[in-house]
Protein backbone atom coordinates (compact mmCIF):
# COMPACT_ATOMS: atom_id res chain seq x y z
CA UNK A 1 0.00 0.00 0.00
CA UNK A 2 0.93 3.56 -0.35
CA UNK A 3 -0.47 7.06 1.14
CA UNK A 4 -1.53 7.81 -2.60
CA UNK A 5 -3.71 4.97 -2.38
CA UNK A 6 -5.56 6.16 0.78
CA UNK A 7 -5.17 9.82 -0.94
CA UNK A 8 -7.74 8.24 -3.62
CA UNK A 9 -10.12 6.27 -1.60
CA UNK A 10 -10.39 9.04 1.35
CA UNK A 11 -9.07 12.11 0.66
CA UNK A 12 -10.29 13.51 3.62
CA UNK A 13 -9.22 11.35 6.43
CA UNK A 14 -5.81 12.73 8.33
CA UNK A 15 -3.07 11.22 7.40
CA UNK A 16 -0.92 13.82 9.99
CA UNK A 17 -2.15 15.23 13.62
CA UNK A 18 0.06 18.04 15.31
CA UNK A 19 -0.57 16.38 19.01
CA UNK A 20 0.42 20.41 20.24
CA UNK A 21 -2.07 21.84 18.27
CA UNK A 22 -4.45 19.76 16.45
CA UNK A 23 -3.42 20.96 12.98
CA UNK A 24 -4.18 18.13 10.35
CA UNK A 25 -3.06 16.82 6.86
CA UNK A 26 -5.53 14.99 4.89
CA UNK A 27 -4.05 12.08 2.93
CA UNK A 28 -5.18 14.41 -0.49
CA UNK A 29 -3.35 16.94 0.81
CA UNK A 30 -0.26 14.71 1.85
CA UNK A 31 -0.34 13.13 -1.73
CA UNK A 32 -0.47 16.66 -3.75
CA UNK A 33 2.42 17.61 -0.73
CA UNK A 34 4.90 14.51 -2.24
CA UNK A 35 3.72 14.90 -5.72
CA UNK A 36 5.20 18.72 -5.94
CA UNK A 37 8.35 17.86 -4.24
CA UNK A 38 8.47 14.78 -6.59
CA UNK A 39 7.77 17.72 -9.57
CA UNK A 40 10.88 19.83 -8.07
CA UNK A 41 13.26 17.00 -7.61
CA UNK A 42 12.97 16.45 -10.98
CA UNK A 43 12.69 19.85 -11.95
CA UNK A 44 16.25 20.42 -10.47
CA UNK A 45 17.57 17.35 -12.32
CA UNK A 46 17.68 14.69 -9.75
CA UNK A 47 16.57 11.05 -11.02
CA UNK A 48 16.42 7.50 -9.55
CA UNK A 49 19.19 6.43 -6.62
CA UNK A 50 19.77 10.64 -6.19
CA UNK A 51 20.02 12.30 -2.89
CA UNK A 52 18.61 15.19 -1.00
CA UNK A 53 18.85 15.54 2.49
CA UNK A 54 16.64 17.13 5.16
CA UNK A 55 17.27 18.58 8.88
CA UNK A 56 14.34 20.00 10.31
CA UNK A 57 12.36 19.62 13.33
CA UNK A 58 9.17 17.66 13.58
CA UNK A 59 7.00 19.30 11.24
CA UNK A 60 3.95 17.57 9.66
CA UNK A 61 5.51 18.70 6.04
CA UNK A 62 8.45 16.48 7.07
CA UNK A 63 6.44 13.70 5.37
CA UNK A 64 5.49 15.59 1.98
CA UNK A 65 9.34 15.42 1.43
CA UNK A 66 10.23 12.07 2.44
CA UNK A 67 7.02 10.82 0.62
CA UNK A 68 7.83 12.78 -2.43
CA UNK A 69 11.71 11.46 -2.24
CA UNK A 70 10.14 7.80 -1.66
CA UNK A 71 7.99 8.39 -5.10
CA UNK A 72 10.78 9.77 -7.49
CA UNK A 73 13.66 6.96 -6.73
CA UNK A 74 15.43 8.94 -4.68
CA UNK A 75 17.78 8.19 -1.45
CA UNK A 76 16.67 10.61 1.34
CA UNK A 77 19.00 11.55 4.35
CA UNK A 78 17.60 12.36 7.37
CA UNK A 79 19.61 14.39 9.41
CA UNK A 80 19.72 15.31 12.71
CA UNK A 81 19.71 18.72 14.70
CA UNK A 82 21.87 17.98 16.79
CA UNK A 83 24.85 17.01 15.03
CA UNK A 84 27.64 19.42 15.03
CA UNK A 85 28.58 21.94 11.68
CA UNK A 86 31.07 19.33 11.05
CA UNK A 87 29.25 16.29 11.17
CA UNK A 88 26.50 17.87 8.73
CA UNK A 89 29.07 19.05 6.08
CA UNK A 90 30.58 15.26 6.44
CA UNK A 91 27.18 13.88 5.86
CA UNK A 92 26.16 15.88 3.21
CA UNK A 93 29.70 15.48 0.98
CA UNK A 94 29.52 11.92 2.27
CA UNK A 95 25.71 11.13 0.91
CA UNK A 96 26.61 13.31 -2.13
CA UNK A 97 23.09 14.75 -1.53
CA UNK A 98 22.41 17.47 -4.14
CA UNK A 99 19.79 19.24 -2.41
CA UNK A 100 19.29 20.17 0.94
CA UNK A 101 15.84 21.57 2.81
CA UNK A 102 16.06 22.90 6.14
CA UNK A 103 14.02 24.37 9.07
CA UNK A 104 13.97 28.09 9.56
CA UNK A 105 14.23 27.34 13.21
CA UNK A 106 17.63 26.15 12.68
CA UNK A 107 18.88 28.97 10.67
CA UNK A 108 21.82 29.29 12.84
CA UNK A 109 23.26 25.92 11.99
CA UNK A 110 22.16 26.23 8.24
CA UNK A 111 24.26 29.43 8.15
CA UNK A 112 27.29 28.15 9.48
CA UNK A 113 27.04 24.87 6.75
CA UNK A 114 29.72 25.34 3.84
CA UNK A 115 28.91 21.93 1.25
CA UNK A 116 27.74 23.57 -1.67
CA UNK A 117 24.55 22.18 -2.96
CA UNK A 118 21.39 23.72 -3.77
CA UNK A 119 19.48 24.97 -0.92
CA UNK A 120 16.07 25.35 0.63
CA UNK A 121 14.34 27.18 4.23
CA UNK A 122 11.04 25.41 5.08
CA UNK A 123 8.88 27.17 7.58
CA UNK A 124 10.39 31.20 7.14
CA UNK A 125 13.72 32.47 5.60
CA UNK A 126 17.37 31.73 6.10
CA UNK A 127 20.27 33.97 4.52
CA UNK A 128 21.05 32.43 1.20
CA UNK A 129 18.84 29.44 1.16
CA UNK A 130 15.62 29.46 -1.25
CA UNK A 131 11.95 29.44 0.01
CA UNK A 132 10.72 25.64 -0.27
CA UNK A 133 7.36 26.72 0.03
CA UNK A 134 7.64 29.22 -2.96
CA UNK A 135 9.70 26.98 -4.83
CA UNK A 136 7.31 23.83 -4.50
CA UNK A 137 4.15 25.84 -5.24
CA UNK A 138 4.68 26.71 -8.67
CA UNK A 139 4.99 22.62 -9.28
CA UNK A 140 1.95 20.58 -10.28
CA UNK A 141 0.47 18.12 -8.14
CA UNK A 142 0.86 15.39 -10.52
CA UNK A 143 2.59 12.72 -10.26
CA UNK A 144 6.35 12.57 -12.02
CA UNK A 145 5.92 10.65 -15.30
CA UNK A 146 9.02 8.13 -13.97
CA UNK A 147 7.59 7.35 -10.41
CA UNK A 148 9.82 4.26 -8.72
CA UNK A 149 10.40 3.26 -4.78
CA UNK A 150 12.92 5.07 -3.50
CA UNK A 151 14.68 4.33 -0.06
CA UNK A 152 15.93 6.11 2.68
CA UNK A 153 19.59 6.70 3.99
CA UNK A 154 20.21 7.28 7.49
CA UNK A 155 23.13 8.06 9.52
CA UNK A 156 24.10 7.32 12.98
CA UNK A 157 24.22 9.93 15.40
CA UNK A 158 27.79 9.83 15.41
CA UNK A 159 28.05 8.71 19.13
CA UNK A 160 30.99 6.49 18.73
CA UNK A 161 32.85 8.59 15.94
CA UNK A 162 31.45 9.73 12.63
CA UNK A 163 28.17 9.08 11.15
CA UNK A 164 27.93 5.67 9.67
CA UNK A 165 24.79 6.29 6.29
CA UNK A 166 23.30 2.95 6.32
CA UNK A 167 23.20 2.23 2.06
CA UNK A 168 20.83 -0.23 0.99
CA UNK A 169 19.52 -1.08 -2.39
CA UNK A 170 16.69 0.33 -4.05
CA UNK A 171 13.66 -1.99 -3.74
CA UNK A 172 13.56 -4.73 -6.12
CA UNK A 173 10.04 -3.74 -6.96
CA UNK A 174 10.10 -0.28 -8.45
CA UNK A 175 6.46 -0.01 -7.70
CA UNK A 176 5.65 3.11 -4.93
CA UNK A 177 3.02 0.74 -3.40
CA UNK A 178 4.89 -2.47 -3.34
CA UNK A 179 4.25 -4.31 -0.06
CA UNK A 180 7.73 -4.39 2.44
CA UNK A 181 8.70 -6.45 5.63
CA UNK A 182 8.05 -4.05 7.56
CA UNK A 183 4.67 -3.39 6.23
CA UNK A 184 3.57 -7.15 6.72
CA UNK A 185 5.38 -7.10 10.56
CA UNK A 186 3.55 -4.01 11.93
CA UNK A 187 0.30 -5.09 10.28
CA UNK A 188 0.40 -9.35 11.11
CA UNK A 189 2.59 -8.48 14.57
CA UNK A 190 1.62 -5.31 15.84
CA UNK A 191 -1.66 -4.74 14.68
CA UNK A 192 -0.98 -1.84 12.82
CA UNK A 193 -4.16 -1.20 9.75
CA UNK A 194 -5.93 1.90 8.96
CA UNK A 195 -8.25 2.21 12.23
CA UNK A 196 -4.80 2.60 14.12
CA UNK A 197 -4.12 6.18 15.97
CA UNK A 198 -0.27 6.05 16.48
CA UNK A 199 1.38 8.29 18.76
CA UNK A 200 5.41 9.33 17.33
CA UNK A 201 7.34 11.28 20.57
CA UNK A 202 10.36 11.16 19.18
CA UNK A 203 12.55 13.14 16.14
CA UNK A 204 11.29 11.97 12.62
CA UNK A 205 15.24 12.09 11.61
CA UNK A 206 15.59 8.47 13.83
CA UNK A 207 15.23 5.87 11.76
CA UNK A 208 12.08 4.02 14.14
CA UNK A 209 9.55 6.94 14.27
CA UNK A 210 10.67 7.89 10.65
CA UNK A 211 10.26 4.26 9.56
CA UNK A 212 7.29 3.49 11.53
CA UNK A 213 4.95 6.47 10.70
CA UNK A 214 5.64 6.14 7.44
CA UNK A 215 4.72 2.37 7.43
CA UNK A 216 1.21 3.49 9.38
CA UNK A 217 0.69 5.61 6.35
CA UNK A 218 0.91 3.05 4.22
CA UNK A 219 -1.28 0.94 5.87
CA UNK A 220 -3.88 4.01 5.99
CA UNK A 221 -3.71 4.58 9.79
CA UNK A 222 -3.50 8.65 11.32
CA UNK A 223 -0.10 9.58 12.97
CA UNK A 224 -0.31 11.84 15.74
CA UNK A 225 3.17 13.71 15.61
CA UNK A 226 4.21 15.57 18.78
CA UNK A 227 6.62 18.61 17.72
CA UNK A 228 9.12 17.50 21.17
CA UNK A 229 8.61 15.07 23.98
CA UNK A 230 6.76 15.83 27.17
CA UNK A 231 5.58 13.41 30.01
CA UNK A 232 2.93 14.61 30.80
CA UNK A 233 1.83 15.90 27.64
CA UNK A 234 2.53 12.26 26.30
CA UNK A 235 -0.32 10.92 28.42
CA UNK A 236 -2.84 13.74 27.92
CA UNK A 237 -2.71 13.49 23.74
CA UNK A 238 -3.31 9.45 24.36
CA UNK A 239 -6.31 10.53 26.11
CA UNK A 240 -7.09 13.59 23.73
CA UNK A 241 -6.51 11.52 20.60
CA UNK A 242 -7.78 7.57 22.04
CA UNK A 243 -4.29 6.77 20.70
CA UNK A 244 -4.60 2.98 20.00
CA UNK A 245 -0.66 2.53 19.02
CA UNK A 246 2.70 4.17 19.87
CA UNK A 247 6.44 4.13 19.17
CA UNK A 248 8.67 4.45 22.82
CA UNK A 249 12.20 4.30 23.78
CA UNK A 250 12.82 3.50 27.20
CA UNK A 251 14.22 7.00 28.40
CA UNK A 252 10.62 7.93 27.68
CA UNK A 253 9.21 4.98 29.99
CA UNK A 254 11.71 6.64 32.93
CA UNK A 255 10.62 9.94 32.61
CA UNK A 256 6.81 9.06 32.65
CA UNK A 257 7.00 6.89 35.33
CA UNK A 258 8.49 9.28 37.69
CA UNK A 259 5.67 11.43 37.08
CA UNK A 260 4.00 11.99 40.85
CA UNK A 261 1.33 9.09 40.96
CA UNK A 262 -1.37 11.18 40.85
CA UNK A 263 -0.40 13.14 37.53
CA UNK A 264 -0.02 9.89 35.79
CA UNK A 265 -3.40 8.52 37.31
CA UNK A 266 -4.75 12.20 35.72
CA UNK A 267 -5.03 10.61 32.13
CA UNK A 268 -6.67 8.00 30.60
CA UNK A 269 -4.79 5.29 29.05
CA UNK A 270 -7.81 2.63 28.08
CA UNK A 271 -7.81 3.27 24.32
CA UNK A 272 -3.48 1.74 24.13
CA UNK A 273 -3.69 -1.54 22.19
CA UNK A 274 -0.03 -1.70 21.32
CA UNK A 275 3.19 0.48 23.21
CA UNK A 276 6.14 -0.56 20.62
CA UNK A 277 9.32 -0.08 22.21
CA UNK A 278 13.09 -0.27 21.03
CA UNK A 279 16.54 1.60 20.85
CA UNK A 280 17.92 0.23 23.71
CA UNK A 281 17.63 -2.40 26.04
CA UNK A 282 14.64 -1.76 28.66
CA UNK A 283 15.42 -2.01 32.82
CA UNK A 284 13.32 -4.92 33.92
CA UNK A 285 12.04 -2.73 36.36
CA UNK A 286 11.12 0.05 34.47
CA UNK A 287 9.08 -2.57 31.90
CA UNK A 288 7.62 -4.23 34.71
CA UNK A 289 6.69 -1.17 36.08
CA UNK A 290 4.93 -0.04 32.71
CA UNK A 291 3.17 -3.54 32.12
CA UNK A 292 1.88 -3.28 35.49
CA UNK A 293 0.45 0.51 34.59
CA UNK A 294 -0.83 0.06 30.78
CA UNK A 295 -1.37 -3.31 30.89
CA UNK A 296 0.37 -6.53 28.39
CA UNK A 297 0.30 -4.08 25.40
CA UNK A 298 4.16 -3.51 25.05
CA UNK A 299 6.06 -4.67 22.38
CA UNK A 300 9.30 -4.95 21.88
CA UNK A 301 11.84 -5.39 19.03
CA UNK A 302 15.42 -5.25 18.93
CA UNK A 303 16.98 -4.34 14.91
CA UNK A 304 19.31 -1.58 13.22
CA UNK A 305 18.98 1.05 10.50
CA UNK A 306 20.74 -1.49 8.71
CA UNK A 307 17.74 -3.92 8.56
CA UNK A 308 19.80 -7.22 8.75
CA UNK A 309 17.38 -8.61 11.06
CA UNK A 310 14.82 -8.01 14.37
CA UNK A 311 13.37 -9.86 17.29
CA UNK A 312 10.10 -9.40 19.03
CA UNK A 313 8.94 -10.30 22.20
CA UNK A 314 5.52 -9.47 23.52
CA UNK A 315 4.49 -8.47 27.54
CA UNK A 316 3.03 -12.33 27.80
CA UNK A 317 6.44 -13.79 26.62
CA UNK A 318 8.39 -11.00 28.35
CA UNK A 319 6.60 -11.73 31.81
CA UNK A 320 8.37 -15.38 31.05
CA UNK A 321 11.54 -14.43 30.21
CA UNK A 322 12.40 -11.09 32.00
CA UNK A 323 14.98 -8.92 30.10
CA UNK A 324 14.60 -10.48 26.51
CA UNK A 325 14.60 -8.42 23.69
CA UNK A 326 13.23 -11.66 21.78
CA UNK A 327 12.82 -14.33 19.43
CA UNK A 328 14.09 -13.68 15.78
CA UNK A 329 11.25 -12.95 13.50
CA UNK A 330 13.27 -11.66 10.38
CA UNK A 331 16.94 -13.33 9.99
CA UNK A 332 18.48 -15.90 12.23
CA UNK A 333 20.29 -15.32 14.78
CA UNK A 334 23.87 -16.77 16.10
CA UNK A 335 26.23 -15.60 19.20
CA UNK A 336 30.05 -16.15 18.28
CA UNK A 337 32.77 -15.80 19.84
CA UNK A 338 36.11 -12.96 20.10
CA UNK A 339 37.50 -14.18 16.36
CA UNK A 340 33.33 -13.54 15.25
CA UNK A 341 33.67 -17.03 13.81
CA UNK A 342 33.32 -19.64 16.40
CA UNK A 343 29.11 -19.86 17.41
CA UNK A 344 28.23 -20.47 21.23
CA UNK A 345 25.95 -22.12 23.34
CA UNK A 346 23.24 -21.47 24.88
CA UNK A 347 23.75 -19.05 27.86
CA UNK A 348 27.14 -18.02 26.39
CA UNK A 349 28.04 -14.30 26.02
CA UNK A 350 29.24 -13.11 23.05
CA UNK A 351 28.87 -10.87 19.46
CA UNK A 352 25.51 -10.90 18.03
CA UNK A 353 24.94 -11.97 14.61
CA UNK A 354 22.41 -12.16 11.78
CA UNK A 355 22.01 -14.39 9.24
CA UNK A 356 19.50 -13.06 6.80
CA UNK A 357 19.37 -12.43 2.92
CA UNK A 358 19.14 -8.51 3.39
CA UNK A 359 22.50 -6.92 2.31
CA UNK A 360 23.74 -3.39 3.48
CA UNK A 361 26.65 -1.03 3.61
CA UNK A 362 28.34 1.57 5.24
CA UNK A 363 28.51 4.06 2.53
CA UNK A 364 32.15 5.30 1.89
CA UNK A 365 33.11 3.24 4.35
CA UNK A 366 34.19 -0.12 3.25
CA UNK A 367 36.63 -1.16 6.48
CA UNK A 368 33.01 -0.69 8.41
CA UNK A 369 31.23 -2.52 6.07
CA UNK A 370 33.55 -5.33 6.63
CA UNK A 371 33.85 -5.28 10.12
CA UNK A 372 30.31 -6.01 10.59
CA UNK A 373 30.86 -9.59 8.52
CA UNK A 374 32.05 -12.57 9.44
CA UNK A 375 33.18 -15.20 6.21
CA UNK A 376 29.62 -16.44 6.85
CA UNK A 377 28.22 -13.71 5.75
CA UNK A 378 26.42 -12.78 9.23
CA UNK A 379 26.29 -9.27 9.99
CA UNK A 380 26.19 -7.71 13.32
CA UNK A 381 25.57 -4.34 14.76
CA UNK A 382 28.28 -4.56 17.27
CA UNK A 383 26.09 -5.82 19.99
CA UNK A 384 27.14 -8.29 22.94
CA UNK A 385 24.51 -11.29 24.00
CA UNK A 386 23.18 -14.79 25.18
CA UNK A 387 20.23 -16.74 23.87
CA UNK A 388 18.64 -19.22 26.28
CA UNK A 389 17.09 -22.15 25.76
CA UNK A 390 13.86 -21.25 24.41
CA UNK A 391 15.71 -19.25 21.58
CA UNK A 392 14.86 -15.83 23.35
CA UNK A 393 17.89 -13.57 23.40
CA UNK A 394 19.06 -11.25 25.92
CA UNK A 395 21.28 -8.52 25.00
CA UNK A 396 24.24 -7.38 27.39
CA UNK A 397 25.68 -3.81 25.84
CA UNK A 398 27.49 -2.59 22.73
CA UNK A 399 31.14 -4.23 22.52
CA UNK A 400 32.11 -0.65 22.31
CA UNK A 401 31.17 0.39 25.01
CA UNK A 402 32.45 -2.54 27.46
CA UNK A 403 35.13 -1.38 30.01
CA UNK A 404 38.14 -3.69 31.25
CA UNK A 405 39.01 -3.38 34.60
CA UNK A 406 41.44 -5.64 35.86
CA UNK A 407 41.24 -7.74 32.90
CA UNK A 408 37.60 -8.32 33.70
CA UNK A 409 35.06 -7.20 30.73
CA UNK A 410 32.27 -4.77 32.57
CA UNK A 411 28.99 -3.77 30.29
CA UNK A 412 27.63 -0.78 31.90
CA UNK A 413 24.58 -1.49 30.76
CA UNK A 414 23.51 -3.74 33.85
CA UNK A 415 25.10 -0.64 35.74
CA UNK A 416 22.63 1.66 34.15
CA UNK A 417 20.18 -0.05 33.95
CA UNK A 418 19.88 -0.84 38.05
CA UNK A 419 21.55 2.95 39.02
CA UNK A 420 18.46 4.48 36.70
CA UNK A 421 15.38 3.05 39.47
CA UNK A 422 17.06 4.90 42.26
CA UNK A 423 14.15 7.65 42.80
CA UNK A 424 16.18 10.45 43.38
CA UNK A 425 17.98 9.71 39.87
CA UNK A 426 16.76 11.22 36.31
CA UNK A 427 19.60 9.78 34.39
CA UNK A 428 22.32 7.76 34.01
CA UNK A 429 25.34 7.12 32.24
CA UNK A 430 28.56 4.39 33.05
CA UNK A 431 31.54 4.99 31.48
CA UNK A 432 35.12 3.71 31.48
CA UNK A 433 38.22 6.06 32.38
CA UNK A 434 41.54 5.66 32.91
CA UNK A 435 43.22 3.70 36.23
CA UNK A 436 46.87 3.75 36.76
CA UNK A 437 46.15 0.09 38.30
CA UNK A 438 43.34 -1.51 36.91
CA UNK A 439 43.50 0.02 33.16
CA UNK A 440 40.03 1.53 33.57
CA UNK A 441 37.64 2.03 36.39
CA UNK A 442 33.88 2.49 36.59
CA UNK A 443 32.59 5.83 36.44
CA UNK A 444 28.82 6.81 37.08
CA UNK A 445 27.75 10.17 35.48
CA UNK A 446 24.69 11.00 37.68
CA UNK A 447 22.03 13.16 36.27
CA UNK A 448 19.83 13.94 39.67
CA UNK A 449 16.22 14.87 39.33
CA UNK A 450 17.00 17.49 41.62
CA UNK A 451 20.60 19.25 41.75
CA UNK A 452 20.45 20.01 45.77
CA UNK A 453 21.12 16.38 45.55
CA UNK A 454 24.39 16.31 44.34
CA UNK A 455 26.08 15.77 47.13
CA UNK A 456 28.46 13.15 48.82
CA UNK A 457 25.88 11.43 51.18
CA UNK A 458 24.39 11.14 47.77
CA UNK A 459 27.44 9.42 46.14
CA UNK A 460 27.52 7.04 49.23
CA UNK A 461 23.65 6.25 48.96
CA UNK A 462 24.60 5.60 45.42
CA UNK A 463 26.89 3.51 46.10
CA UNK A 464 25.10 1.74 49.04
CA UNK A 465 22.03 1.13 46.37
CA UNK A 466 24.91 -0.53 43.66
CA UNK A 467 26.02 -3.13 46.02
CA UNK A 468 22.69 -4.33 46.65
CA UNK A 469 22.55 -5.18 43.38
CA UNK A 470 25.84 -5.37 41.80
CA UNK A 471 29.29 -7.52 42.38
CA UNK A 472 31.88 -5.85 43.90
CA UNK A 473 33.43 -5.14 40.88
CA UNK A 474 30.82 -3.22 38.92
CA UNK A 475 30.26 -0.82 42.13
CA UNK A 476 31.20 2.76 40.43
CA UNK A 477 34.45 3.38 41.82
CA UNK A 478 33.71 7.12 41.25
CA UNK A 479 30.64 9.25 40.94
CA UNK A 480 29.80 12.44 38.54
CA UNK A 481 27.16 14.58 38.68
CA UNK A 482 25.55 16.44 35.49
CA UNK A 483 22.38 18.85 35.63
CA UNK A 484 21.92 16.91 31.42
CA UNK A 485 23.35 13.86 29.90
CA UNK A 486 24.20 14.24 25.88
CA UNK A 487 21.32 12.22 25.43
CA UNK A 488 19.94 12.48 21.94
CA UNK A 489 16.21 13.40 21.14
CA UNK A 490 16.02 9.99 20.06
CA UNK A 491 16.46 8.61 23.74
CA UNK A 492 20.54 7.47 22.53
CA UNK A 493 23.32 8.67 24.85
CA UNK A 494 25.98 10.27 23.59
CA UNK A 495 28.23 8.35 25.50
CA UNK A 496 31.45 9.29 23.56
CA UNK A 497 31.56 12.34 24.34
CA UNK A 498 31.46 11.35 28.11
CA UNK A 499 34.10 9.31 28.06
CA UNK A 500 36.49 11.08 26.16
CA UNK A 501 36.40 13.99 28.72
CA UNK A 502 37.65 11.47 31.24
CA UNK A 503 40.75 10.32 28.75
CA UNK A 504 41.13 13.68 27.26
CA UNK A 505 42.58 14.31 30.93
CA UNK A 506 45.31 11.73 30.90
CA UNK A 507 46.73 13.34 28.14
Amino acid sequence: MHPSVHARANPEKPAIIVAETGEAISYGDLDAASNRAAQLFRAHGLGHDDVVAFMLDNTPHYYGLTWGAQRSGLRYVCISSRLTQDETDYILENSGARILVVSASLAAAAQQLTTGIRRFAMGGTIAGYESWEDAVAAMPAAPVADERAGVDMLYSSGTTGRPKGVRVPLPEDPAIDAPNSLVMLASAVFQIDANSVYLSPAPLYHAAPLRWSMTVHRLGGTVVLMKKFDEEAALSYIEKYRVNASQWVPTHFVRMLKLPAEVRARYDHSSLKVAIHAAAPCPVPVKQAMIDWWGPVLFEYYAGSEGNGMTFISSQDWLAHKGSVGRPILGAIHIVGEDNETELGVGEEGCVFFESENVFEYHGDSEKTASSRNSKGWSTLGDVGKVDEDGFLYLTDRKSFMIISGGVNIYPQEIENHLVTHPKVADVAVVGGPHEEMGEEVIAVIQPADMADATDAFRDELCAYAREKLSGVKVPRRIDFMEALPRHDTGKLYKRLLRDQYWARTN
